[in-house]
């Protein structure tokens, strides 16, 4: 079953994630990446409070995500070396597609934040799983904007956070594999 490409399981199985630098045109068209997005929100969700939300930038708009991502940099770094700047400058400009994810807390409900950070992470990987079982690679970075108030600030506000940047593209050579971990270390059968 896992051997055969078409099954849910084998597209499971055979997830990489892509480096967005790596990651190349074409990406998802519009109807393609709507798709996407809907299926990100199937996520176990407590309460049904939908605690992220998604932001799409477009193609149009890196540059000036890029200029908000380096100033806001130079700002809390003024020291900053010119590679520093140079490798945040090109962040924004990584593969063909880019949503910024945000967890959206629902601070007035009974549900723990912890269960809504969850859920939102969950949102980030079906649409991970989604752009592959799409044809396409997706990468999840973080890194310094993610925790950036002033770049949390262009697509959202206190209390949301930036759960990560998702790069989705083709890729330009094959996905690397990394290893696995251990079955037997991350895998136990409770005895009481």
């Amino acid at each position: 079953m896992l051997n055969d490409p078409t099954t849910p399981l084998s597209l499971l199985a055979t997830r990489r994630s892509g480096k967005p630098r790596d990651l190349v045109a074409p990406g998802p068209d519009a109807a393609q990446l709507e798709t996407m997005l809907a299926i990100a929100a199937r996520v176990p969700d407590h309460g049904k409070l939908a605690p992220w939300r998604f932001v799409v930038v477009g193609d149009d708009q890196r540059a000036r995500l890029s200029a908000l991502i380096t100033d806001a940099y130079r700002r809390d770094r003024p020291q900053a070396a010119a590679t520093e700047i140079a490798s945040l400058d090109q962040f924004a400009h990584q593969a063909p597609t880019l949503v910024v994810a945000l967890f959206s807390p629902r601070t007035d409900s009974h549900i723990p934040l912890w269960e809504q950070q969850m859920s939102a992470g969950a949102a980030c990987m079906n649409l991970l799983h989604a752009a592959h079982a799409s044809g396409f690679a997706g990468g999840w970075l973080t890194g310094w904007p993610t925790y950036s108030d002033a770049v949390r600030d262009a697509f959202g506000s206190d209390p949301e956070r930036i759960v990560g940047f998702i790069f989705i593209g083709t890729p330009s050579r094959p996905l690397d594999e990394r290893p696995r971990p251990d079955m037997s270390r991350i895998v136990s059968h409770w005895t009481a």
